[in-house]
């Protein structure tokens, strides 16, 4: 066991050392064979060696080696400190075995709570993808072909301002909105539209407004991006062909900014599903949401190889998801993270 855990700790960071040694080399041939200078040519190489030694740490401390951690503690048991390394600390799926089943023994029943919870994280992180999308698409496509460059710095203004708030303190702000005694009950008892209080907070609307409020910059700013150098002739000869607007959306303007789109879609789907300040302060008694289970199977439980499962499970269905999303706009990764 020792020996293939330091296999893990110190092979997979040599393979990535070696991944961006050939990426480099990669990029050099390509650009020789294209009679365009190579990232070394053009800034030297002290330069490019920076950049590389700055990547390559980048990526191996923070997000290599706490990736191979967190691999290691779920295939572990959880032991005593006075146990660990010894006979019974070997790998095992029985973290995994508990998210499916509720028990590292028995498979007779399905773990439901968990497994919904999973799933309905999931779903609602879809949704509200697609919800910030439609929300976004109108508001960045008038910033970048419509509105003058003073109408665009007020609005940006506008929308970047709000965010200077931390997110903890937007969250309990749209607790007290939501709440059965906030503002929204208020100004709707008041005016007569309903007749006793609705519980926002209980039947998770507040935590689907608060997540969709969250991460509007994050879907406005590649959608942006992309939209902003769509050539406004395009859109014109579709219009002089007699295409009506929505043609023009569907098959001149969302193609061009699909890497946008893509980037955006996933950047919010990812930091959705992996919300904790929200669901904690936004959720109802009954909300199911994964997150919150994962910090209770980290710091109430005080069980790390279970909360570690866990993770990687989330983990590794947001990575489905970029290959998905990759898949449906055919786009590769290197034009999302453009």
């Amino acid at each position: 066991m020792t020996g293939l855990r330091g296999v893990l700790f110190v092979g997979l960071p040599v393979a990535v050392i070696l991944g961006f040694w050939l990426l480099a080399r990669w990029e050099y041939r390509r650009s020789r064979d294209s009679h365009r200078l190579s990232f070394v040519a053009r800034n030297g190489w002290p330069v490019a060696a920076f950049v590389v030694a700055a990547v390559g740490f980048w990526a191996l401390v923070m997000i290599v080696l706490p990736q191979l951690y967190m691999v290691d503690f779920s295939l572990h048991p959880k032991l005593p400190p006075s146990q660990r390394g010894g006979p019974r600390d070997i790998y095992t799926l029985e973290n995994y075995r508990y998210f499916l089943f509720g028990s590292t023994r028995s498979t007779a029943s399905w773990n439901v709570t968990h497994i919904t919870a999973f799933w309905l994280t999931i779903a609602v992180s879809m949704c509200i993808t697609v919800l910030n999308f439609v929300i976004c698409y109108p508001l960045a496509y008038f910033m970048a072909q419509v509105g003058t460059g003073s109408q665009v710095r007020k609005l940006m203004l506008l929308l970047i301002i709000p965010y200077w708030v931390n997110e903890l303190l937007r969250a309990f702000a749209f607790n007290i909105l939501f709440g059965t005694s906030g503002v929204l009950n208020v100004i709707l008892l008041r005016t007569g539209v309903i007749a006793s209080p609705i519980d926002f907070i209980g039947q998770d609307i507040a935590l689907y407004c608060g997540l969709t409020y969250a991460y509007l910059l994050v879907m406005m700013f590649p959608l942006y991006n992309a939209l902003e150098s769509l050539d406004h002739n395009q859109i014109e000869a579709a219009r002089d062909l007699g295409a009506p607007w929505w043609h023009v959306h569907l098959h001149v303007v969302m193609p061009f900014a699909k890497p946008g789109i893509a980037s955006g879609c996933t950047l919010v789907f990812m930091l959705c599903a992996g919300a904790l300040a929200a669901p904690l302060v936004l959720g109802g008694p009954k909300t199911l949401w994964f997150t919150p289970i994962v910090y209770d199977r980290f710091y109430q439980a005080f069980n790390w190889n279970q909360g570690a499962a866990y993770a990687i499970v989330l983990l590794l269905t947001c990575i489905l998801f970029v290959m998905m999303v990759m898949r449906v706009f055919r786009v590769s990764l290197s034009e999302i993270t453009r």
